[in-house]
């Protein structure tokens, strides 16, 4: 564009000028894609004080039925010390129909691994128990020890500790590494921010398929922050169906000024045709 128009115009500024209307182009920022790192720096979550304080729960599905009518395994895990529980569900199973296999699983025997873990520096059952596990191999290297009263609630808070400090050092080194492909980016509230749409294949958006459709919508308006990498936005009405919490890797900040510019969308734009 600047080629062609210094040919017949000049300005002081010229340069600078189609530049930034470029950079402003509403299609530009639509279809181009970003050539940068991903946006959004690794959150490690939060170190938890003591045991069974929060759990993750998944299920497995899809397994063939059992002759007690089970089809699914239901796994809790101790977000701590890694401790898990499988219980075998059924999948009509409601929440409280599966609270009374969950109830009488503590009473069977603990499905602990003896493997040391690499962010614990230690095995779960270790952990847990503040001693090695016995094994066929190595029965008599447990280290075993009679602990009672407060030393045994000493030794418990002592175990914790150690599980902290190798639990932070594992996360500062994950969090190095990821962060060496990460960009920090942030927003603030009501500024206006194009979303990032998923091209699916065989699927037609905005009147067009795959390459050609459009790589972000909007723009939006911030409403709200959530947390340190994702925002909340204000969808229309026809958008309704979407979560409106997306994270910053999703989101491309609008450098138009929207109140300058006339929107596209219902323009009708008209012309008359004359012979050459």
């Amino acid at each position: 564009m600047y080629h062609d128009l210094k040919e017949r115009f000049w300005w002081y500024g010229m340069k600078r000028a189609m530049a930034e209307y470029v950079a402003v182009c509403d299609t530009c920022q639509r279809v181009k894609a970003e050539h940068q790192r991903l946006a959004g720096l690794l959150q490690p979550l939060k170190i938890l004080e003591w045991k069974w304080e929060e759990i993750n729960m998944d299920f497995i599905v899809g397994l063939p039925r059992t002759k007690k009518g089970y089809n699914s395994i239901w796994v809790v895990l101790d977000r701590l010390i890694k401790v898990a529980h499988f219980i075998p569900v059924n999948t009509i199973y409601s929440g409280a129909s599966c609270m009374i296999p969950w109830i009488l699983s503590f009473g069977s025997v603990q499905h602990i691994t003896h493997r040391q873990m690499a962010s614990l520096k230690k095995s779960p059952f270790e952990a847990l128990y503040g001693r090695r596990c016995k094994t066929p191999l190595f029965w008599n290297q447990t280290q075993e020890k009679q602990v009672f009263g407060p030393d045994l609630i000493r030794h418990a808070k002592q175990q914790i500790i150690i599980v902290h400090e190798n639990l932070r050092v594992a996360q500062s080194r994950q969090k190095s590494y990821a962060d060496v492909r990460c960009r920090d980016l942030t927003f603030k509230v009501d500024d206006f921010v194009y979303l990032k749409v998923s091209p699916m294949r065989g699927i037609r958006r905005f009147n067009m398929k795959g390459k050609l459709a459009p790589r972000y919508i909007s723009p939006f308006k911030i409403a709200e922050r959530k947390g340190e990498v994702a925002y909340k936005l204000e969808l229309p009405s026809n958008l309704s169906g979407i979560h409106d919490v997306f994270h910053v890797s999703q989101l491309k900040k609008c450098l138009r000024v929207l109140e300058e510019q006339a929107p596209l969308e219902g323009l009708d734009v008209l012309w008359r045709n004359r012979p050459a």
